[in-house]
């Protein structure tokens, strides 16, 4: 299974990341190119360890069951899986370079990430290797969003 904490899958990701542009469209769901790159850097904060969030309700209940179906096996993330209120971006421009550079630094962090603390607001904590996973699905299905 791909996992984030693989160097050449890095690599790949961050290649991919490369090739977004002003005029990257959404293959589907609300975001611009800007406020995904926002989003993921967002989201690697929190799966970094460094945001926490409050955990919702539907996600006490139902969180665990879904975790499984996200982290044990190789499925992607279907299009428009609804986005954690407190992961969702209002601004809509930017200076995308930026953005992009954001991201991938946060995305190289994970080469030395050794004991996450990490309370999924949804799925509840995580193991190292669910980190990974994740990560990895996050990170593909948006840019699989953009045609990256």
């Amino acid at each position: 299974m791909s996992t984030i904490f693989d160097q050449a899958t890095r690599a790949a990701l961050i290649d991919r990341i490369n090739t977004l542009n002003e005029n990257s469209t959404a293959q589907w769901g609300k975001m611009n190119v800007y406020q995904m790159l926002k989003h993921c850097s967002t989201y690697e904060n929190m799966m970094l360890g460094r945001t926490k969030y409050k955990r919702a309700l539907i996600g006490l209940l139902f969180g665990r069951m879904a975790l499984k179906d996200f982290t044990e096996n190789d499925n992607l993330i279907k299009m428009n899986v609804p986005t954690l209120t407190q992961l969702k971006i209002k601004e809509d421009k930017g200076n995308l370079l930026i953005e992009k550079n954001k991201w991938i630094a946060l995305l190289e962090e994970y080469a030395h990430l050794t004991d996450p603390d990490v309370v999924h607001p949804f799925f509840g904590r995580l193991t190292k290797e669910q980190i990974g996973i994740l990560v990895y699905k996050h990170t593909d299905h948006h840019l699989r969003q953009f045609n990256s």
